[in-house]
């Protein structure tokens, strides 16, 4: 019999109490006394043995030799056995995580154990994400923080949910009661039992439980607390999205100022510009910046730049990323393990993908099944953390750098160079016909889709179109370097034209100058001399808008015009003139400008090209303004609108012509102060401007606005146009009209 246990059988007997009585009086089963008093049970924790005093009706002096004989068990049992379910080594460095660890600690504490909420279901945070988050790092701090809110226990127990056979529920429960001090032979049969019991004793005490690496709901769901004082922190790769009614904390990679201060905490080479080079080749993702470290740490001689170098090699940056027995790639691994067959598939595949995020057409196309099937299997990933959705709210996924290297390296093993070609082919063809087909939307000879068009993206309006277009401008851009770097030349060129008139709705987007580079380049190895000309003339216009290279512009607008006056093409020898006068006015050289505007709309007029006509007026316009002729700029804009009227424009062409002369003419009264006027105008563009989806146009439209009310008396009104501009124009990079925008909001 131990000390403590004869200690309470004195205690009872001097209260004149059998088992029974004394099971009644303290609310602790007869069953449990029974064990306390012959040493078959370790001593029990701070509330039971509050309950058992109040139930012999102790005083101070008696409850206190009570108290010591129980921890003096508790000390024995220590030293003579050892601890189960003992929290693991902390890590000494952690870094970040505040806004996370806040809102767990407010979970845990605020809401249940700091109010003495024990009535109440138990607190559970589940902590998600990808390998190499630190996601069991975060818990240990968590526990570690919480330690004095927890005086009746922090219990850490692996799961080993990235293992080929993860620990069962049964032998959870019985290592989570024996850590709980429930002795071997009371511990039930079943698990539903176990499960039972375990939620019993965690009703009474104030336990943290620390359950890492969870395979699956199923694995963790009887090892919660349901009521009481316990509490959970679960942490695993997948979303676990069947638990109820808990918190979900999803790690995301470290932010950058995160991310230095652990490179320095661990390596004292850490400091300077190249730190930002090394975390942002690491992904920031902790696992990799750690070993990044330590390998910096390590290698005295080494510097920063020297270890951007070895990262920089993205062949070699997984391998590098590895550290005696720890591996950013041995990470992702156990993840990939556990993958299905036509999941690991898919994510070899999207290896191929060109751009930064794609959405389920694309790996559709890349596994050759269903969009259905295709969204299974993302999820998947997703589920797994080998995969991210896009925060948006768009149906569409992007790879963490490091995991898409993974990919890259799953696919060179998988597939025989053969079949990585035959799909790279595929997607590239797929993105390209798509494209394509959004793009002729905008052309005045199309305006819509082909009536035999059944893709797997609907594309069924304008709309449609053009989100497509936008969402996956990087992918279609990779594929157009493809199909140029394999001689696809006829193609390159159909391409770039499909997308000519669309490229009026995102005018400074730099893509364009790298689009009409390639398909000039592809234009000059085929036979029709016409089709070079035309994307001579293309890339004049990205050179001098999109790249911001008015100098480069105007050379290619004028090599343009030479090759159009050589065979004879007049239609292009006047858009050649435009494109260069509106390079000389972007490039200040307004006096050269004007007789290349006058040239150039008088070869449209010769051509019978009356959708260049009309839009010649704005380029002398917006001339004729920095010149400092406002009145006659005016002119030309209401000149434009007289012309829509009259001539046979093409609905496409007209539309834009229409919403640019409001646009520059509000532009132009407003210069001039006659701000009722501006107001008016720019109250006529915007519905304009909106249909043409071009939102730098859209912010200049609310920036004329907010100068309009502003000088109106229309304060308020004023600057929420002023900020709704500033959102536009920073999005579409237009510099004058961010600059002009944040000098009226500060005034």
């Amino acid at each position: 019999m131990s000390s403590f246990g004869a200690s309470l059988r004195s205690l009872r007997r001097s209260a004149g109490l059998t088992i029974e009585q004394l099971a009644e009086a303290s609310g602790v089963s007869g069953r449990a006394i029974s064990d306390m008093e012959r040493g078959h049970s370790r001593a029990p924790q701070t509330r039971t043995l509050a309950a058992l005093a109040k139930g012999l009706g102790l005083g101070d002096d008696r409850l206190a030799v009570l108290e010591d004989a129980a921890r003096e068990q508790r000390a024995r049992n220590t030293g003579d056995r050892p601890r189960v379910c003992e929290l693991p080594r902390a890590v000494a460095d952690f870094v970040g995580r505040a806004a996370e660890l806040d809102l767990v600690r407010g979970h845990l504490v605020g809401r249940h154990v700091s109010t003495g909420g024990e009535r109440g279901p138990a607190p559970v945070v589940v902590v998600h994400g990808q390998a190499g988050l630190g996601k069991t790092a975060f818990a240990l701090r968590v526990a570690g923080d919480l330690g004095d809110r927890f005086p009746d226990g922090r219990f850490y127990l692996d799961l080993r949910g990235t293992d080929a056979e993860p620990m069962t529920v049964g032998e959870a429960l019985v290592r989570l009661l024996r850590a709980l001090e429930m002795s071997p032979r009371r511990i039930a049969e079943t698990d539903e039992e176990r499960s039972s019991q375990l939620r019993s004793v965690l009703r009474d005490r104030r336990c943290l439980l620390v359950l890492d690496n969870a395979a699956g709901e199923a694995q963790v769901r009887p090892l919660l607390p349901a009521d009481g004082a316990g509490v959970a922190v679960v942490t695993s790769r997948r979303v676990l999205g069947g638990l109820e009614g808990v918190l979900r904390i999803p790690l995301p990679p470290f932010a950058a100022a995160e991310s230095a201060e652990l490179l320095a905490t661990i390596a004292a080479q850490a400091v300077g510009p190249g730190v930002d080079q090394v975390a942002d080749l690491c992904g920031h993702l902790p696992l990799a910046l750690r070993i990044a470290g330590t390998r910096l740490a390590t290698r005295p001689a080494w510097t920063v730049d020297h270890l951007v170098t070895r990262l920089a090699d993205a062949d070699r940056r997984l391998a590098l990323l590895s550290l005696g027995d720890t591996g950013v790639a041995t990470a992702f691994a156990l993840s990939h393990a556990q993958l299905s067959a036509p999941a690991r598939t898919l994510f070899r595949r999207l290896a191929h993908v060109p751009g930064v995020c794609f959405s389920p057409e694309i790996a559709a196309t890349l596994a050759g099944i269903g969009p259905d099937d295709a969204v299974d299997g993302l999820e998947e990933l997703v589920e797994l953390g080998l995969l991210m959705p896009e925060p948006d709210g768009w149906v569409r996924y992007r790879f963490h750098d490091l995991i898409r290297l993974f990919a890259a390296q799953r696919l060179g093993i998988e597939e025989p160079p053969g079949v990585r070609a035959e799909t790279d082919r595929r997607l590239t063809r797929w993105l390209l016909e798509t494209a394509i087909v959004a793009g002729r939307w905008f052309e005045p000879g199309y305006g819509s889709r082909p009536d035999d068009y059944d893709g797997l993206v609907p594309l069924a309006t304008e709309k449609e179109a053009a989100e497509w277009l936008q969402a996956e401008a990087d992918n279609w851009l990779g594929a157009l370097r493809q199909a140029a770097a394999d001689g696809s030349h006829q193609l390159v060129v159909d391409v770039a034209e499909a997308l000519h008139w669309f490229s009026d709705s995102m005018v400074f987007w730099e893509g364009w100058y790298e689009v009409y580079g390639l398909s000039r380049a592809a234009a000059a190895a085929l036979p029709d001399r016409r089709q070079e000309v035309t994307h001579l003339n293309y890339h004049s216009w990205a050179a001098t808008h999109a790249a911001r290279r008015p100098e480069e512009g105007a050379d290619i607008a004028m090599a343009a015009y030479e090759l159009a006056a050589a065979i004879g093409d007049v239609k292009e020898q006047g858009w050649a003139l435009t494109y260069a006068g509106t390079a000389s006015r972007f490039a200040g050289q307004l006096d050269r400008a004007l007789p290349l505007y006058r040239r150039a709309q008088q070869l449209a007029a010769d051509a019978g090209d009356h959708d260049g006509y009309v839009q010649h007026f704005q380029g002398l316009g917006l001339l004729l303004a920095a010149m400092g002729r406002r009145e006659e700029s005016l002119e030309m804009f209401a000149a434009t609108l007289r012309e829509l009227d009259v001539r046979p424009v093409s609905p496409r062409p007209a539309a834009s012509a229409r919403a640019g002369a409001h646009t520059f003419a509000a532009e132009v009264l407003a210069d001039l102060g006659r701000w009722q006027e501006a107001r008016r105008e720019a109250e006529l563009a915007l519905p304009l401007v909106r249909r043409t989806g071009d939102n730098s146009l859209v912010g200049q439209v609310h920036l004329t606005l907010g100068r309009a009310r502003n000088a109106l008396g229309e304060q308020e009104e004023a600057r929420a146009e002023l900020i709704r501009a500033l959102e536009l124009l920073e999005e579409t990079h237009f510099r004058k009209g961010v600059e002009l925008a944040r000098a009226l909001l500060m005034q």
